[in-house]
């Protein structure tokens, strides 16, 4: 391969996916300083009725209650944690469904941006999105691995780029196993 033709690889993909990197990196940074976002009840409906978060047919189940409540049935994933059932991808508006003595409450939630973002970043949104992450991040492996080759090949910059990239793989070491 060129040298030509890996430079102008890595600049595709580079200016391609560098929005992706940018809000990936800023909505990391402000779950990790603790702006999280929220998710907004929006309203609650209780609904009489029952609902096992062990059962076999739960999605079945979790789709009937939310037709039964008015609400789109259209998710994609239920995660259960403890008695609470709640739909993905979250997103976008989702639900969370509760058991109690008096029936089933369902919790319909809105997220902000920032939650919404934070939830794309953990992979809660919807499949076709996941699917674009794992080639963003195909492509990131590939951006950072042309450009660590730009660097080795050329004499100028060789000397510097093993430097930093043994530097920066010193601080991560360092970072992981005192962390």
């Amino acid at each position: 391969m060129s040298r030509k033709l890996l430079i102008n690889i890595h600049l595709y993909l580079a200016a391609f996916f560098a929005p992706m990197v940018l809000l990936m990196a800023i909505s990391g940074g402000l779950y990790l300083v603790g702006i999280k976002g929220e998710q907004q009840l929006e309203r609650s409906v209780l609904l009489p009725g029952s609902l096992n978060p062990d059962s076999a047919t739960l999605e079945s189940e979790v789709r009937a209650l939310l037709t039964a409540a008015g609400l789109p049935a259209g998710f994609e994933q239920l995660k259960v944690r403890g008695q609470d059932v709640s739909t993905r991808p979250s997103n976008r508006m989702n639900f969370r469904l509760t058991p109690s003595e008096d029936g089933v409450q369902i919790d319909v939630l809105q997220p902000s941006l920032q939650a919404s973002l934070i939830e794309l970043h953990k992979g809660h949104g919807p499949q076709w999105f996941r699917l674009g992450q794992q080639l963003f991040a195909l492509a990131l492996v590939l951006i950072m691995l042309s450009g660590l080759w730009l660097g080795l090949a050329a004499k100028g910059l060789r000397s510097r780029t093993l430097q930093l990239s043994i530097a920066g793989l010193a601080v991560f070491v360092l970072l992981a196993v005192f962390a």
